[in-house]
């Protein structure tokens, strides 16, 4: 008989709990051994709940000599169990703060938390001297140095992400307990900060630039999350007969550097919801700021599939020119592909990580790029992915069609979203991948590259997208079919079609003509600004090899 599955660790971040009540617990001692004899202040960037904590939790309750606590884990036979450091953490997570003032007041909150447990009284009445004073004293008070954790370390100021009135003053407040660190380094042991973000060293980090950024370092590439090999041994019992294929493609693919990893609390909800495959770790964090950031800026959501950036960019988060690739790589929305070395710098290609955050993150674009409701959302779902499903382009454009015309355009007032071409392919793009259909966006031939080419249900579907010229309208010429009243003319021939014309010109889809599948279609979609809709839309069918 099998032995009884082990608890499962949900929402628990306390290491001991995890250890003494039972609860399954994946070995990262390895990890906290290398970094404390490797260094001595350090700095991880993760996106939530990738178990940052629940580590920081495990280094204080090593720093503190708890040996019971690591029997049997990897370090326990490496540690000095007589040595015993004091233990200052700060843990910003609980609670949001929405002003300087309510900042300094959570600091003193902390810090006297940490005198308390710590049996420590301080005169000092200023953050920065009060902060001093605790690492001083104890120092002296355990006549060992002091191990200093700090858990959502920038929460303070993503707390106030939408009011960068605010965030100066949270930034200099933060800065001025941070860098006592720096002048009391005869009195510290071990610094670990961790948080979602990675602000510039000038902004936040000026007083404390000795900091190790393990963020793209791959010897820690696993610290943080769950790798195939730890599922196949330590959840082995929970995901017998589970379809590893499957799995991977829903919830793996988290990469910084070195194996790719799983976000714990979707392995973890995963089991413990009968496994069944939902949006877990995604529906758990609203992109609210995220969206609205995509839209003012104007991106193109198209190039989320293949964004190249460098090392500055994905390394530093600058609050007051925020850039849209940092923010989604910091976040989790995107992770690495691959990395080489260009012109003396490292570059990286960037993709979605797998099918949960590719599906659940195109449901919040499409609801923040048409402005409805999620209640709505199914039913253009639906009228889309059916004709494409069925190789019905007739059917598709029709949709396409009620789907502009049912945008409420009172949400983009004072905006000029819809005066531009990488609009109507982004609200498209944000639709096809919310259906999971395989999209690649500017797809390169040798005579160019194609605006979106769309695979689903062996059906192949090339798109070129066109805006009109401000005076121009095309009257409408006798079509060979004509969809619902006021539809767009679906004209066979696509001559006086730009978009087609040019698709079929420069032979964009010649690559996939010839492949096995139920069919190839080329369509030709033009938009026009004052109508804010598809005011053309033409097409050719290729059958297989056939022209």
């Amino acid at each position: 008989m099998n032995p009884p599955l082990k608890k499962l660790p949900i929402g628990i971040q306390t290491f001991s709990e995890i250890i003494t009540e039972g609860y399954t617990y994946v070995d990262k001692t390895a990890h906290a051994l290398a970094l404390a004899n490797g260094g001595k202040y350090y700095f991880l960037s993760r996106p939530r709940r990738f178990g940052k904590s629940l580590f920081l939790d495990t280094l204080k309750e090593l720093f503190e000599g708890s040996e019971a606590l690591f029997r049997g884990l990897d370090i326990h036979p490496h540690w000095d169990w007589s040595r015993r450091h004091p233990v200052i953490r700060l843990d910003f997570a609980g609670g949001v703060v929405q002003s300087p003032e309510g900042l300094d007041e959570k600091i003193h909150e902390l810090l006297g938390f940490n005198q308390r447990r710590l049996g420590i009284h301080c005169e000092a009445t200023s953050i920065a001297g009060r902060f001093a004073e605790l690492i001083i004293r104890a120092h002296e008070a355990g006549g060992r140095r002091v191990v200093i954790l700090v858990d959502e370390y920038d929460k303070p100021i993503l707390d106030s992400i939408e009011h960068p009135h605010r965030i100066a003053v949270l930034r200099e407040g933060l800065k001025n307990l941070y860098s006592t660190m720096k002048t009391q380094d005869a009195h510290i042991q071990f610094v670990l900060m961790t948080g979602v973000t990675k602000f510039s060293k000038v902004s936040l980090f000026s007083g404390l630039n000795q900091l190790n950024d393990l963020t793209l370092d791959a010897r820690v590439a696993t610290l943080c999350g769950y790798t195939q090999t730890d599922l196949a041994t330590t959840f082995g019992g929970h995901l017998a007969g589970v379809d590893w294929d499957r799995l991977k493609r829903w919830y793996n693919g988290y990469n910084f550097l070195g194996e790719p990893v799983y976000n714990p609390f979707d392995i973890l909800l995963f089991i413990d919801k009968g496994r069944v495959y939902r949006n877990y770790w995604f529906e758990t964090g609203s992109p609210s700021f995220l969206l609205k950031l995509l839209q003012r800026r104007q991106t193109f959501l198209p190039a989320l599939e293949g964004i190249e950036a460098s090392e500055e960019i994905l390394d530093s988060f600058d609050i007051e020119r925020i850039d849209p690739v940092t923010l989604l790589f910091q976040t989790g929305y995107l992770t690495i592909d691959q990395a080489r070395e260009s012109f003396d710098q490292w570059l990286f290609s960037l993709r979605v990580p797998n099918q949960e955050v590719r599906q659940a993150l195109a449901n919040h674009l499409v609801d923040a790029y048409t402005g409805r409701l999620p209640s709505e959302r199914l039913n253009w779902q639906k009228a889309i992915y059916d004709p494409l499903t069925q190789g019905d382009v007739a059917g598709l454009i029709a949709a396409i069609q009620r789907l502009f015309a049912g945008i409420p355009w009172r949400n983009f007032t004072g905006n000029d979203l819809p005066e531009a071409e990488g609009y109507y392919a982004s609200v498209l793009y944000a639709f096809f991948a919310s259906l999971n259909a395989e999209i690649i966006p500017e797809d390169v031939s040798n005579q160019g590259q194609v605006d979106l080419t769309i695979k689903l249900a062996d059906y192949i579907y090339v798109i070129e997208i066109k805006l009109a010229p401000r005076q121009a309208r095309r009257a409408p010429t006798a079509p060979e079919s004509v969809g619902d009243e006021g539809a767009p003319v679906l004209a066979r021939d696509g001559a006086a079609n730009p978009a087609l014309a040019q698709l079929r010109a420069r032979g964009y889809s010649d690559k996939y003509r010839g492949l096995p599948g139920k069919g190839l279609f080329e369509v030709g979609l033009v938009f026009e600004r004052r109508a804010r809709n598809l005011v053309q839309a033409d097409w050719c069918a290729v059958n297989g090899a056939t022209d």
